[in-house]
């Protein structure tokens, strides 16, 4: 009598394993069926196709209105370079972000090693330095609007009792700095995310620099400051594309006197200071303040053109500065 011999259980697991890989494999077309709703909405008919409609735009008169425009070529592109408004507000608009940018890695950083400790509520300190990330724009330009009021805000209150002048903020030259005060007062965003990264170094590290004599600046600078490169090289990114498109403050935060809001600003941009006249403020004015869609579209490709520029100057230094554990070609470092 034949005895069957007992198949050994890894290879009956194996067996097993494979036969479910098998059943759960699709076609390369299941994977396209999947992505199809995306592809042709969100990419060409939201991206691509208004990406199109703009860039042809750019080069006619239209004026958002009448049906009547016509093809006008290179000009409006060249009127926007020897427009001294494009250039001022775009110096402005470099100026802000060359300053905001690193004051907002420099200060979420901080913020994140500050409140990167295991004690007793951690977590409402944690909480209260992220509200001001997550109110809403409007809420809080309204709020530093007030604050800086020239009658009732509590900084001239405090200036006239400890005997100063009146300033007024919310005018020329000295709007410019309450934009970045209010800019910088939602860095709780970058402080989570430079949370999450020193959370994410290994402990190990910490105590080896520790047995080699190292103090706690000297282990930050040699383990966690190069494991955050790559996060301060996304935050760097994200943060010039934004300071770039700044657009909604400098309208919430114009004075035009009592009672102007946000909307009067909107109605008449001539309102807003002029050290607070950004390039997207200059690109609102032109399309619908003066009814330039064309010339509008053009400056638009302009700081699309600037945006890429800066994105890929960071890009190509980022080698120098930014360490990864895991090289280009998948191996460890």
């Amino acid at each position: 009598m034949a005895h069957s011999v007992r198949q050994p259980a890894w290879q009956w697991a194996q067996a097993g394993f494979m036969r479910r890989r098998k059943w759960s494999r699709y076609s390369i077309g299941t994977f396209y069926v999947f992505i199809a709703p995306w592809l042709l909405v969100g990419l060409l008919a939201l991206t691509l196709l208004p990406l199109a409609y703009a860039l042809g735009l750019s080069f006619t008169d239209f004026d958002g209105f009448s049906g009547h425009w016509h093809w006008i070529g290179w000009s409006n592109y060249v009127e926007a370079v020897q427009d001294s408004d494009t250039w001022n507000s775009l110096w402005r608009t470099i100026l802000l972000a060359l300053i905001t940018v690193p004051l907002g890695v420099v200060l979420g950083l901080g913020l994140a090693i500050l409140l990167n400790r295991k004690m007793r509520g951690i977590s409402i300190f944690r909480t209260i330095f992220y509200i001001p990330a997550i109110v809403p724009v409007v809420a809080s330009a309204l709020m530093w609007k007030a604050i800086f009021d020239r009658d009732t805000g509590i900084v001239n209150g405090i200036i006239e009792r400890l005997g100063g002048n009146i300033v007024l903020w919310l005018e020329d030259p000295t709007a410019f700095y309450v934009l970045i005060v209010m800019i910088l007062w939602g860095v709780g965003t970058g402080m989570i995310i430079y949370l999450a990264g020193l959370q994410g170094v290994p402990a190990e590290l910490r105590e080896a620099a520790a047995m080699d004599g190292a103090g706690p600046v000297q282990a930050f600078c040699a383990v966690d400051l190069p494991l955050l490169t790559p996060v301060i090289f996304f935050q760097v990114v994200m943060g010039i594309i934004a300071a770039l498109q700044r657009l909604v403050e400098p309208f919430l935060l114009a004075s035009g006197g009592s009672g102007s809001t946000g909307s009067t600003a909107m109605a008449n941009p001539a309102l807003v200071p002029q050290s607070n006249q950004l390039f997207m403020v200059n690109v609102y004015t032109q399309v619908f303040y003066n009814d330039r869609f064309g010339y509008g579209s053009a400056l638009l490709w302009i700081l699309f053109l600037v945006v890429l520029v800066l994105t890929l100057i960071v890009f190509r230094t980022s080698s120098l500065w930014v360490y990864y554990e895991v090289d280009q070609e998948g191996t460890e470092k």
